[in-house]
């Protein structure tokens, strides 16, 4: 094992892949990764399946059989990515196991298509859940203002859920409210509040990429490569003031578990920049890093892992995010151009996998 992975474990982060594929799966290298660098989860996308579909013959003989019993090509889709996830979630199962469910999850988004509208999300959310069939299951809803009453809603059900796309600690702090009104619907269905786990996936590159286009715009290039850090790490300062309440206080003391912030878009976009950047600089107890296995490479190589770069910076991300604003960056504009796209790049991803799948369901 790596000890630098390890030693980021020991600072409460969980390490977690983000990536799936049938392939990985049959080869066994999921469980080398579980043995050898701490990988302790599993996040999926749009993106991740259609490139997985995209690559070698893993795929062939499900696809074939799909193609025999004439299913169409949605049907198609989601027997293809809840096999792999119900896969992964037993190759996981022994971590959630040894951590109590806390870990050993595996993450499935919903037909991100369905983005802006609550009742189709919330029907998708269930359909899956029953279909995978895996308590370490992870139903990933879009932090749209549309996905906030399904995520009331599934986590009252007692679904667990990966709350993603979120980019603004306004849209963060309305994901931690849906979060909880949803446990306190449970508690009065009498729900075991223990076994519902949720996550908040906050996106970090692409804030950046976003922000250090328009500064080059603005003739500042010497803020650059500081808004993602700043932005998560106010973030988790969100977190633990929701962690305070006395409303968390009254559900904790019913069972519940925290929502963990996650860290997603843990992959540098910039090559300036260092390649374990949104790793090193985002440690914390509580916290969830999904990478890349390009990243996940990198920090276990030569990654810094040296104690807690959240909670003594706090001051300094605000400064930061103020630096932004006085040199005319418009946050507001900067996380709505950057939820459209997310919702956008998903559902493009989400056409082409359908479109792989349509070419390739031939009996």
């Amino acid at each position: 094992m790596s000890e630098i992975l390890n030693k980021l474990s020991g600072q409460g982060v969980s390490i977690w892949l983000d990536d799936i594929s049938r392939e990985r799966l049959r080869t066994g290298d999921l469980e080398q990764l579980i043995r050898e660098k701490n990988v302790v989860g599993v996040t999926s996308n749009p993106t991740i399946f259609a490139s997985a579909l995209s690559k070698g013959d893993a795929y062939d003989t499900q696809m074939h059989d799909l193609a025999v019993r004439g299913v169409d090509v949605g049907e198609a889709v989601r027997s293809i990515t809840t096999y792999d996830i119900r896969w992964a979630a037993d190759v996981l199962r022994p971590v959630y196991d040894a951590t109590g469910g806390h870990d050993g999850r595996v993450s499935l988004e919903v037909d991100p298509r369905l983005a802006r509208d609550s009742d189709k999300t919330i029907a998708e959310a269930r359909a899956l859940w029953w279909l995978v069939d895996r308590p370490n299951l992870f139903i990933k809803i879009p932090a749209t203002l549309e996905g906030l009453p399904a995520i009331t809603q599934a986590i009252s059900e007692g679904i667990s859920v990966n709350v993603t796309l979120i980019f603004s600690l306004e849209r963060y702090r309305q994901v931690m409210d849906a979060w909880l009104a949803g446990l306190e619907a449970a508690r009065a269905k009498g729900l075991d509040l223990a076994t519902i786990e949720s996550v908040a996936s906050f996106f970090v590159s692409r804030v950046d990429t976003e922000i250090d286009k328009r500064l080059d715009g603005l003739g500042r290039p010497e803020l650059k490569g500081k808004a993602g850090v700043a932005n998560a790490r106010l973030a988790y300062a969100a977190f633990e003031d929701v962690m305070n309440s006395e409303r968390w206080q009254e559900l904790r003391a019913a069972g519940a578990r925290p929502q963990r912030p996650l860290w997603a878009s843990t992959g540098v976009k910039n090559p300036d920049y260092a390649d374990t950047m949104y790793v090193d600089e985002l440690v914390a107890p509580g916290t969830v890093n999904t990478m890349p296995e390009k990243t996940l490479d990198a920090v276990a190589d030569h990654g810094q892992i040296s104690g807690d770069t959240i909670r003594p910076f706090y001051e300094q991300a605000w400064n930061i995010m103020a630096e932004l604003k006085e040199a005319g960056v418009d946050y507001d504009d900067v996380v709505r151009v950057l939820e459209d796209e997310g919702v956008d790049k998903f559902e493009a991803s989400w056409n082409e996998l359908l479109e792989s799948v349509t070419k390739n369901l031939v009996p």
